[in-house]
This record gives C-alpha cells, sequence and structure tokens, in this order.
C-alpha cells in the first residue's frame, strides 16, 4: 500500500470549495422538493380522483426509476427535445428537486393523516375554510410530527448530490475527481471528499436532534 496524503495538501482549498456547490444544490432541490412534495401530498388526500391518480403516478415514476437516469435525462435527454443546452446546476436542481419531490409527498400524507381527525372536523365545523383550517390548523401539527422524517430527506439528499459529478457540476465529489487524475492518485482526494460528506451529514443529524427537542419542549 503506498499511500501519500502530503501530495493533496495543495489541493484542499480546490476541494473545499465544492462544498458551497453543493450546499447550493442541496438547498434548492430541498425548497422544490418541499414545495412540490406539499402540493402532491395535499393531492393525494382531496377527493378528486384525478388529482389522487395524478399524484400517484408522478410518485409511482420518481421512486420506481434510478434518480441518476432522471438526472441524466434532463441533462443529456432534455436538450435534444427543447433545442438548447442545460446547465449543470439548473439540471442537477430539477432532477433531486423532483425526485425528493415523490419521497417528501408520501412524508407530508402520513404527517396529515396523523393529525387527530377530530381537530379538522372541529374547524370545519367552525366554518374555517379549507386552506386556512390546512395552513393554520393541520400543517403545523403535521410538520412537528414529521420533521425527523424530512431530516432524514434532508441527509439523503445531502449524499445523493454527489452524482451530480457524472453530469460535470464541480462539486465536492468532481473536484476530488480532478484532483485525483492529476496526481495519478484517486483514494486520497475521494477519502478526503468522503471525510467531508460525513462531517457534514453529522452536522445535519445533530442540528435535527436539536430542532426536534426544542419543539419537543414547546409542546
Amino acid at each position: 500500500m503506498n499511500l501519500d496524503f502530503s501530495q493533496i495538501v495543495p489541493s484542499i482549498p480546490y476541494i473545499l470549495k465544492g462544498i458551497g456547490v453543493t450546499i447550493q444544490i442541496v438547498l434548492a432541490s430541498a425548497i422544490v422538493g418541499f414545495v412540490l412534495g406539499t402540493i402532491l401530498s395535499l393531492f393525494k388526500i382531496s377527493r378528486s380522483k384525478p388529482l389522487i391518480w395524478l399524484a400517484d403516478l408522478y410518485t409511482s415514476i420518481f421512486r420506481g426509476t434510478p434518480l441518476v437516469l432522471q438526472l441524466l435525462l434532463i441533462y443529456f435527454g432534455l436538450p435534444q427535445i427543447l433545442g438548447f443546452d442545460i446547465a449543470p446546476f439548473p439540471a442537477a436542481v430539477a432532477a433531486f428537486g423532483l425526485n425528493s419531490a415523490a419521497y417528501i409527498s408520501e412524508i407530508i400524507r402520513a404527517g396529515i393523516l396523523a393529525v387527530d381527525k377530530g381537530q379538522r372536523e372541529a374547524a370545519l365545523a367552525l366554518g374555517i375554510p379549507y386552506r386556512k383550517m390546512m395552513g393554520q390548523v393541520i400543517m403545523p401539527q403535521a410538520l412537528k410530527n414529521i420533521l425527523p422524517a424530512l431530516m432524514n430527506e434532508f441527509i439523503t439528499l445531502t449524499k445523493e448530490s454527489a452524482l451530480v459529478t457524472v453530469i460535470g457540476a464541480l462539486d465536492i465529489m468532481r473536484r476530488a475527481y480532478i484532483v485525483g487524475g492529476e496526481k495519478f492518485a484517486y483514494f486520497e482526494p475521494l477519502l478526503f471528499a468522503g471525510l467531508i460528506y460525513y462531517i457534514m451529514v453529522m452536522g445535519l443529524t445533530l442540528l435535527g436532534k436539536v430542532i426536534e427537542r426544542r419543539m419537543r419542549k414547546s409542546d
């Protein structure tokens, strides 16, 4: 075994710059996923069969196909149809956001259904409009119940963001791969990239636990 981590020391700042790219992709994708996932969850609990069917079809497609396939279809396939190229960043956000929405919709749907039906019936009996009831009565309670699941999805999204290396986005993984090619040694920079992801994930895990404890105390 011939490992020499000193050779990647000059390239560490270059790899660390990828953290910003990764965070931007993850945050943008999480916002898209949460907004779209919320809409889909409302479709799933609605009384409209077409909306339920549409939401279920969407979920089955994005949960039933590989994320990397979705990413490649958006980055390489859509330009063939649209007639213009898509940059790596918006392609990544679109792929991760659309994929995450399928999972988040199920999480939010379960959270809404877990709220006591009596509260919904009481709100309707008081004449509270549906939108106001969902926004001020049901959703706040549902979010408290699903916070751990949402945090797990955010952590999963952070790890899966490494897939953007296949479309050339200069995230942590891509930069580590480039350094490996320049040094003709891939183990050291990739291991360093793994350490960065591990620290990020552990940080998110601790943050999730802190938020969960505070929300429990507020109950």
